[in-house]
Parts: structure tokens; sequence; C-alpha cells
């Protein structure tokens, strides 16, 4: 199946790309990976987006995005980008249900992913009560005691959502101050269902068959606690998903893929944009924005290279 434009991952970076790269007639193929919508369709509540008075559920801004971007052809595939081969072009792609695309094009938007806690208990309790997403699995703490991990506006934006359902929701932060921004932290200090433990990290997730407990270190005392607990929400950043493309485009201390503020790589024709790119920013808007210079960047690439080939063309049948 050959393309001009393949566009790998489906978050507001990848469909923005898609919508551009379709309105340019190019019909590009979308390769839509582990989660589609990308992080944003987890979201329970997007208040930032510009051109939403009331805000709009990050499932539904995901979708709207993929339809507008159906309607002017962009193309869907349900898999999983497994290889890719930059060395030879067209480019080569493999998933992981045995189909090779080709692509003259590549838009890498694979996001990233939650950055995890690293503790004892945390994988072997892995969706027995540990999760990474409160708008999945909100609805099974009913009435439950929680602690969510971090400081940030993810921790507290999911956290402010599982306040819809958990009896109590402890905080755990390893500074004494949030990083999240004042509206949200205004928020989470007026909610009582919400406390804060400050200066701390979790050392342990407790439990046989399900989440018990927390063992929490205070960093400036050194004091230990167990804190009952039915579920644990860590939300301490997130790591770019770009282990395909190792050895293939130049990637930074961080992991994230390197690019010349233009969402060039160091491969000609591939193109990356969103959260697998930015560290610092990290919203849905600057991931759409930097989606639709790829697109367009990606475009202009493919109209310089069919210009190059017609001018060789045409050399050739003068010389002839």
């Amino acid at each position: 199946m050959h393309n001009k434009v393949v566009i790998i991952g489906s978050g507001p970076a990848g469909l923005t790309a898609a919508l551009y790269a379709a309105r340019a007639n190019l019909e590009p193929l979308v390769v839509r990976g582990l989660q589609p919508g990308g992080l944003i369709a987890t979201t329970a509540e997007v208040e930032n987006y510009p051109g939403f008075v009331e805000g709009i559920g990050g499932f539904e801004l995901a979708d709207n995005m993929e339809k507008q971007a159906a309607r002017f052809g962009a193309r869907f595939l349900d898999t999983l980008v497994t290889r890719v081969d930059a060395g030879q072009r067209p480019f080569v792609l493999t998933t992981d249900d045995g189909q090779q695309l080709t692509a003259d094009t590549l838009i890498v938007s694979t996001g990233a992913s939650p950055r995890k806690l690293g503790v004892p208990g945390e994988e072997r309790l892995a969706n027995r009560g540990v999760s990474y997403c409160a708008t999945c699995d909100g609805f099974f703490f009913r009435g439950k005691k929680v602690v969510v991990v971090g400081g940030g506006n993810s921790a507290l934006d999911e956290g402010l959502f599982l306040t819809r359902y958990v009896s109590e929701l402890i905080i755990v932060h390893r500074r004494d101050a949030l990083r999240a921004d004042p509206i949200l932290q205004e928020r989470a200090f007026s909610n009582e269902k919400i406390r804060f433990i400050w200066d701390s990290t979790v050392e342990e997730i407790l439990g046989e068959d399900r989440v018990s407990a927390v063992r929490i270190r205070n960093l400036k005392t050194g004091e230990t606690s167990e804190l009952a607990a039915d579920g644990v929400f860590p939300y301490i950043g997130h790591v770019p998903n770009t282990k395909l493309f190792e050895g293939i485009l130049t990637l930074d201390a961080g992991g994230y893929i390197v690019t010349d503020g233009r969402q060039r790589t160091n491969v000609l024709g591939i193109f990356a944009a969103g959260d697998v790119v930015d560290h610092i920013y990290r919203q849905a808007i600057t991931a759409a924005g930097e989606g639709c210079k790829a697109a367009m960047e990606a475009t202009w690439y493919l109209a310089e290279q069919e210009h190059a080939a017609r001018k060789a063309a045409q050399a050739e049948s003068v010389s002839s």
C-alpha cells in the first residue's frame, strides 16, 4: 500500500496533520496506534482549547478532529507500526499485523506515555488499583479512597475528575508547592474531598490481589509511613514514544525527537510534531499547531520532489 503521506499517531498533532495533508489532496494515511485520539482522548474535560467556551470532553475533541480530517479524504488504519526502514525510498513501514506500507513522507506524532513510578508493586498491581487514566477507570473507584501522585496540571485535573466518584483523594507531591495552573490549584484547595501530603514520595504500592495501601517517605525527615488506599494514579510526567526511531532519527537526552523549528528531522522527508517533540508546553493547541506545520512542510517537500523529477525527465528527454 503506497502513500504520499503516512502519519504515525492520532492525537491532536497527527489529526491536524491529517486535516492539512488531506486538504492538499495528499490522501494521508493515519496509523492510529495503541491510543486512538492520543492522550487527549483520555482527558475528562478540555477547557483551554480555543473555540469551546464551556469546554469539551477530550474524546469528543479527538473524535471531531478525526471526522473533520476524514471529510477531506484522510484514511485511518487501526494497527501499530513496529518497524521503519528509512534507508530506502520510499520509506517502508511494517505493522504488527504483518502489513507493509510505503510512504514518500512520514509525519511522526507518536506522542508520549505516562511515566511510571518505578516502585515495587506498581507493575504487579497494574489494572488492579494502579491506573494512569482517571477518565477510563474513575467509575471503578466509587466510594473509595485513592492516591494521586504528582503536582502538575495532569495530577490536579485528573484528581478533580476523580472526586466525582471517590470518597477521599490524597495528593502526594514531592515538593511543598504545586506546579499546576492557579485555577486548578484553587479548585483543588477548595475541594473538600482532597487533602495533600507534601514533600513526600510513594516508595511502594502494597496489596495482594488489589491495592490496599502505599508506603510514603517524607523527603525532609526520611520517615516512612503506610497510607491505606484503594487505588493509585501516578501523574509524574511522560516518556516520549520514540523507541521505534532509535538509530534512525536524532533524539535529545530525554528521548524526544530533535527538529529544526520547521518540524523537519535529520532524515529528509520525515517530520515530527506534538508531544514526541515537545517536552515544554505539552498542550493540545501547540501539538495541533506543530501538526499543521509538519503537514505543510511535507506538502512543500513533495512538491519540490515532483518538480525536481519533472526537470530531470525533461533534461533526459532533451539529451536523448
